[in-house]
Parts: structure tokens; sequence; C-alpha cells
């Protein structure tokens, strides 16, 4: 049996099990205090407003009956133990990006972002249309874990360096923060990759513990104050696209739940999700101005750079796809892209180049 393998049936039984335990205290009849977990430090830009924003709506919408109660990392377990204290039953949901799990299985990617992988109005065109949510249900059932996306960033930016990127040489033995399958790019280009939790990046990069980093973007990079450390910022990533946020609910509590507080877990996550990704966008302009101002240089990759990130990306999709179940992810999320983009570049893309002409 493979580490996989091992890793899957020891999911679904030690989340039976810990169900089981818990039975009898966690579904008792009447008002319920549901225990969320998340990957954000408290007050981290967009990231935690989205963990508590999915949160607040399913108390409000279910009038109290199921109170949401809110445990930002450190809190009650670390930002990248949420995974486990919620498939084991001592958390009963969880908020975070998907992609902090690869090491559970790596198409957990795909419900974050993967590197020159969809745009967040691609994302929700393959997650709500074209079989993304039932991929994403179909995944979480080998966990115990009952999933929906509610949260995007948007483009990510390529992040803060201590020196200017010239070609693909220059990542060799940075040491790097980038968590995912974008991270796994970066190593096959020699960087020393770091995942380190968002509450975290600013100490690690003070200190000199990395020399870079990716974060979010303008906004929430403003707020984590990286731009007090480096003044070279990367605007535009090959990592996250469009990068989505989860909310992931220990499954036999979501089946315990009334039909009706389970779709309003549903609907509180999707509007989440879109309150969300208005957040970043409608913020991100006037911070990289502000940013700008600050004395902030803005750097594109050369070419080489583009080229390189590619086919290290490439690679790394390519070494998963003994994986059936990722396989199966990857093709349905490239189908959903390639249709999904070939309408929109010659639409809203042909039309936003246009305006961009015209009014200068």
């Amino acid at each position: 049996m493979d580490r996989r393998s091992f890793l899957r049936t020891s999911a679904v039984g030690g989340t039976a099990a810990a169900a089981s335990a818990l039975a009898a205290p966690a579904y008792a009849q009447g008002n319920r205090t549901l225990t969320l977990v998340t990957t954000w430090g408290r007050g981290l830009a967009g990231v935690h407003d989205a963990a508590q924003r999915s949160a607040d709506m399913i108390t409000a919408m279910t009038d109290g009956a199921l109170t949401v109660d809110l445990k930002a990392a450190g809190e009650l377990v670390g930002a990248f133990e949420v995974f486990d204290a919620v498939t084991s039953g001592q958390a009963d949901m969880y908020h975070g990006a998907d992609y902090y799990f690869v090491g559970q299985h790596p198409g957990y990617a795909f419900f974050t972002a993967v590197p020159f992988g969809m745009t967040a109005q691609e994302l929700v065109n393959w997650y709500y249309q074209d079989g993304g949510h039932e991929l994403h249900d179909e995944l979480g059932q080998i966990f115990g874990l009952k999933s929906f996306l509610a949260g995007n960033t948007g483009a990510q930016a390529g992040g803060w360096f201590s020196k200017e990127i010239t070609g693909p040489e220059d990542f060799n033995g940075l040491k790097f923060r980038m968590p995912g399958l974008g991270g796994q790019a970066l190593g096959k280009l020699g960087a020393s990759v770091q995942n380190i939790p968002g509450g975290e990046v600013y100490q690690a990069l003070s200190s000199g513990a990395i020399d870079g980093t990716e974060w979010i973007g303008p906004w929430a990079d403003e707020k984590a104050g990286f731009q007090e450390i480096t003044k070279i910022y990367y605007t535009a990533g090959f990592h996250e696209p469009g990068a989505g946020l989860s909310l992931a609910m220990n499954r036999e509590v979501f089946d315990s739940l009334s039909p009706a507080h389970q779709k309003i877990v549903e609907i509180a996550a999707a509007e989440s999700h879109q309150w969300n990704l208005a957040q970043f966008l409608a913020n991100n302009g006037a911070a990289l101005q502000r940013l700008q101002s600050g004395g902030v240089t803005i750097r594109e990759f050369p070419d080489s750079v583009w080229d390189a990130f590619g086919q290290a990306s490439q690679e790394v999709h390519d070494e998963n796809m003994g994986d059936e179940l990722y396989k199966k992810i990857y093709d349905s999320a490239m189908s959903s892209m390639k249709s999904s983009s070939e309408w929109i570049k010659r639409s809203s893309g042909v039309y936003t180049a246009q305006r961009d002409r015209v009014l200068g």
C-alpha cells in the first residue's frame, strides 16, 4: 500500500471513529455551536475576513440555531493542523486554502490554485457549471469532509524579492515562501521553498529566514507590511491566477444537520466567495498606487523566467498523473479552462484592451 492509499484509508477510518465518539454531544437537539478553525491569523486582511464572513452568515441565516465559533490559527490548533483537526472531529469545520493540504492529496491544489491554472472567473465556471464542485466532494469523501468554495483572492502577485530577477538562474538557492504546486515548481528551478503560515511571513522575511515571499496582492501585502522590508515587487505571478478559499465541514457533522441548515452552509460559503473576491479586487488598485508612492518598484518577470515557470509547472503536473483522481481533476479543470478562456479572451479580453487604448 502506498502512502496516499494509507492516508486515505486512515483518514476515513479515523474520521468515522472520531465522529462516533463525539456523536452524543455533537448531535444534541436544539441550538448548536460549531467550532471553525482557520489557516489564517486573526485579522489577516481579506483571508480572515472571508472566514469570519462565512461564520457570521451561517449564524445569521440560521437565526442562531447554528452558532459558529471561529478560532484563528494558533487559538485551538496551528494553521496547517486544521485539516487533521476537522477530519478527526477535534473541530467541526475549517476555513483555509486547500493547497496547504497537497500532502494529504495533490488534487486539493486545484481548489485553491495551480500554476498556469484558472482565473477567478474560470474557477467558478468550472466549480459551479463544469463538475468542479462534484470533484471537490469526491475528494472530500476520502477524508470525511464536505467542502465548498468560500473566498477568492483574485490574481495573486509574483511576490517580494531582495534582488531583481533577470533570469531563471536567479532562483537557484533563493529562500522563498510559496505553498502548493507553485512552490514545487519553484523548487525545480533550484529555490529553497518554504511553506510558512501567513501570520508568520513578515517575521521570516524581516529576519532573513527567507529571501522573498509571495502572499496575495497589493492590498493584503500592504496590510502585512512587506514594503517596510523590501521595495522590489513583481505584480504578476504564475502560481495563483485566481486563488479560491474553502470551507470544509466534518462530513458526519454536516450529515447531522437538517437539509435547510445544510443548504444554508452551502449558500453562506458561496456568498462569502463572491463578497471576498470583490473585497480584494476593490482594494488592490488603490493599494498598488500607495505602494508605488511609498517607493516600491514594480517589476515584471522576463519571458525567459515565464518559460521556465511553465516548464517546471508541467513537470509537477506530470509527476502526479499516476494518481487516478489527480488526473481526473486535472483533465476536468483544464478542459473547462480552455472552454471558458476561448470566449473570455475574444470578448472581455478584447474589450478591456480596446477600452484602455481608447480612454488612455
